[in-house]
């Protein structure tokens, strides 16, 4: 009997988003029955006729065609709006995402991000250049943390990672999604998405951990982006399509917004002239918030917990589904 066919597609310049030969021995150890082989993108369409299968970063649709057997795509990325998600659904093919453990490093991502603003961290890196002493500008610019109050739009399992950092600052948390939970987790009050205007005016720090999806772009508009408090900070470790990024400088030139910070902007890397990279209010980090040296290790653990269920005829956790357009909010 043929033993089921893994392909492992998982190439990166950085160790830790890439499969190591210790990660590979790991999937041959643990499962012996099955036919792991490790591939690289130049091969993979060659490898496709045989595998039933694969565990990488990127699908071409076009690959579909050359692979028969097929039956699972697993993402070691947590989010999917880099995959061809409607032309596997329309396959038969199950597409899984990752999750789980992309909240702790993007928890520590945005508190470093608040933290720089709020004790004028970053304020102070740029006034040291030409200022011999700048504690009175400080004196106007530092806010404290403790009885804050942090506003987290798209709240799932990684905003409940930033809920409970935020808590142990003494922030107070509010978190605004489609289904808000029945009884109270992680100190959060929570709040639907239909009120997200009243959860954003009186915030002090505003969260955007928004997927990318038809219902979420722009959702951070002119109107939005104005009902937020005056002085508050924006932050955005979701995607760059759901801000309104002309909307999102007209506030801070106003100096309704206090500041952003965003992981992620449109294009990517912005233009050197843009005025979001040239903003005084602003501080850009590129796709960082997820960097965690222990980012693999965790990718493989879940995707073998899957490939077990896979072999059992389990449901498979992460399972993905067609777009839905009506569904503005992750973690619903």
């Amino acid at each position: 009997m043929n033993r089921p066919v893994v392909l492992v597609c998982v190439e990166s310049p950085h160790a830790f988003w890439r499969l190591s030969a210790e990660h590979e021995r790991s999937l041959r150890t643990g499962f012996p029955d099955v036919d792991v082989r490790a591939v690289s993108v130049g091969s993979l369409p060659n490898c496709l006729p045989s595998a039933r299968v694969f565990f990488g970063w990127r699908f071409d649709p076009a690959w579909l065609v050359g692979a028969p057997h097929l039956k699972w795509i697993s993402s070691p990325a947590a989010g999917t709006d880099h995959l061809p998600v409607t032309e596997i659904a329309a396959a038969g093919v199950a597409l899984t995402r990752s999750y789980g453990f992309h909240g702790r490093p993007m928890a520590e991502h945005a508190m470093g991000l608040i933290l720089g603003f709020s004790r004028g961290l970053f304020l102070s890196q740029r006034l040291q250049r030409n200022r011999t002493w700048w504690k009175d500008d400080l004196a106007e610019e530092f806010f404290d943390l403790a009885g804050a109050t942090m506003a987290i739009v798209g709240c799932g399992s990684i905003g409940g990672h930033l809920a409970r950092a935020a808590r142990a600052l003494g922030m107070n948390v509010i978190g605004v999604r489609r289904t808000p939970p029945s009884a109270p987790r992680d100190g959060i009050t929570w709040i639907h998405v239909s009120a997200v205007h009243q959860a954003v005016a009186v915030a002090d720090v505003v969260v955007d951990l928004l997927p990318a999806t038809s219902a979420t772009l722009h959702f951070f508009d002119h109107e939005l982006l104005c009902a937020c408090k005056s002085g508050s900070l924006f932050i955005n470790l979701g995607r760059a399509s759901t801000v309104d990024q002309r909307a999102l400088v007209a506030a801070l030139d106003s100096g309704h917004l206090r500041g952003a910070a965003l992981d992620v902007a449109d294009p990517k890397p912005l233009p050197a002239r843009d005025p979001l990279r040239l903003h005084p209010r602003v501080l850009l980090t590129p796709k960082s918030a997820v960097f965690s040296r222990t980012y693999m290790d965790e990718a493989v653990a879940f995707f073998a917990d899957n490939l077990r269920r896979h072999l059992a005829d389990r449901p498979l956790n992460g399972l993905v589904g067609a777009p839905l357009v009506h569904s503005p909010l992750a973690g619903g």
